[in-house]
C-alpha cells in the first residue's frame, strides 16, 4: 500500500513539474517609431500582472515583412504598426488571431477596418503635404495638389518613395484618390517635370531636405509629412510660440490608421489580449499624441495643448478602401516607378 501511495505522489510531482507555467511576459513586435512613456508602461505591468518587452524591428514596412516571414511561429505576442495601406498583406497571409476587445465600444467605428477583428485600431495620423511658413513669407503658399506642379514651385517639393516609405505610399494613394485611375500618372509626370525630389524615407525628407524642420539645413520648403508635424515643431522648439513654423495643406491629407493584433501562434495569447485592451484604454490613448505624434482613436480622449492649438484634423481626409489598395498597390507602385524614376 505504501509503495502505491509513494508511486502516486511521484507521478503527481512529475506531472506538475512537466507542466509549463503560463508566461508572464508579453512581447510587442513593432516598428522603430513606436514609443510609450515609462509611467504608461508601468501602469500596464502593474494592472495586468504581465511584464512588457518591446521588440522594434525596423521601419513599418520592414517590421511587417519580418512578421510575415515568421507568421505562425512569431517572435512575439502582439504586432503593432500595420496600417490600412498594408493591411491586406497581413490579413491575406493569416498573420493574426481574431480578438474583439470589449474596449472597442469606446472606439470611433470609422477606424474599425476588419469585421473579423483580426486587427484592432490604435491610432490615426493623416499624411499631408507640409510647407515651411518662412519660405512663403512674401508669396502665397500652395494650397492644393495642382498648385504643387506649377512652375513657381519648381524644385521645392520633396517626397518619399512609396516602395520604401509608408508616408510615401500614403501620398501616392492620396494622388490616386484625388485624380483617379485616369489622372494620377499625368499628375506625377508634371511633378517630375517640376523637379520633385524623391528620397527613400521620411527621416531624410523631413529632417535633412525640408527647410522648415528644426535644425535642418534643407533647401526644399514643401515636404510630405503628417498633420501632426506642426505641433511637433512647437513642442520640440522648447519655447512658447504663437504660430507653428510649418503648416499643413489640408486638401492633400490621406488617412493612415495604425492597427495591432494578436499574432497567430503567440506564446502568451492571454497577455496579448490584455495588452490590446490596455492600448485602447484611456491611459494609453492619452499618451499617444505626445509619445508618437499621432492621434488617438478612443472617443473623448483629450489632446495636449500644442495639438489642440496647432494640429490639423481634416474633416474629410482622402481615403481608399483597404481591399482596393490591396488589389492594386503593387501595380500602382510599379507604374509610379516607371513614371517618376525611369
Amino acid at each position: 500500500m505504501r509503495a502505491i501511495v509513494i508511486g502516486l505522489l511521484i507521478a503527481a510531482v512529475a506531472g506538475c513539474g512537466g507542466e509549463q507555467a503560463a508566461p508572464r511576459q508579453v512581447v510587442l513586435v513593432t516598428h522603430d517609431s513606436f514609443a510609450v512613456s515609462k509611467p504608461v508602461l508601468r501602469a500596464f505591468e502593474r494592472t495586468s500582472g504581465f511584464t512588457l518587452r518591446i521588440l522594434q524591428t525596423g521601419d513599418a514596412g520592414a517590421a511587417l515583412n519580418r512578421a510575415l516571414l515568421t507568421a505562425g511561429t512569431p517572435e512575439g505576442d502582439v504586432f503593432f504598426g500595420v496600417d490600412n495601406n498594408l493591411l491586406s498583406r497581413a490579413l491575406g497571409e493569416d498573420l493574426f488571431e481574431p480578438y474583439e476587445s470589449p474596449a472597442l465600444d469606446r472606439i470611433d467605428p470609422q477606424y474599425v477596418l476588419d469585421d473579423e477583428h483580426r486587427v484592432t485600431p490604435v491610432d490615426h495620423g493623416e499624411v499631408c503635404v507640409n510647407v515651411d511658413r518662412a519660405a512663403f513669407a512674401t508669396e502665397p503658399a500652395p494650397t492644393s495638389f495642382e498648385q504643387l506642379a506649377l512652375p513657381r514651385h519648381r524644385g521645392r517639393l520633396v517626397v518619399e518613395n512609396p516602395a520604401t516609405s509608408t508616408p510615401g505610399l500614403a501620398f501616392l494613394l492620396a494622388t490616386i484618390a484625388h485624380f483617379g485611375e485616369d489622372g494620377w500618372q499625368s499628375y506625377w509626370r508634371a511633378l517630375r517635370e517640376n523637379d520633385v525630389l524623391v528620397v527613400d524615407g521620411w527621416e531624410e525628407a523631413y529632417t535633412q531636405r525640408f527647410s522648415g524642420a528644426g535644425g535642418s539645413n534643407g533647401d526644399r520648403p514643401i515636404v510630405v509629412s503628417y498633420a501632426s508635424s506642426p505641433p511637433a515643431e512647437v513642442i520640440f522648439a522648447g519655447k512658447a510660440l504663437e504660430e507653428a513654423p510649418t503648416a499643413v495643406i489640408a486638401s492633400t491629407c490621406f488617412r493612415q490608421v495604425e492597427l495591432a493584433g494578436v499574432l497567430r501562434g503567440a506564446r502568451n495569447p492571454e497577455g496579448a489580449r490584455a495588452l490590446l485592451d490596455f492600448m485602447l484604454g484611456e491611459r494609453f490613448q492619452r499618451d499617444v499624441p505626445a509619445s508618437m505624434f499621432v492621434f488617438p482613436v478612443r472617443e473623448g480622449t483629450p489632446l495636449p495643448p500644442a495639438f489642440e492649438r496647432f494640429a490639423v484634423v481634416p474633416e474629410r481626409p482622402l481615403e481608399l478602401p483597404p481591399a482596393e489598395i490591396g488589389e492594386n498597390r503593387d501595380r500602382w507602385i510599379g507604374e509610379w516607378t516607371d513614371v517618376v524614376l525611369r
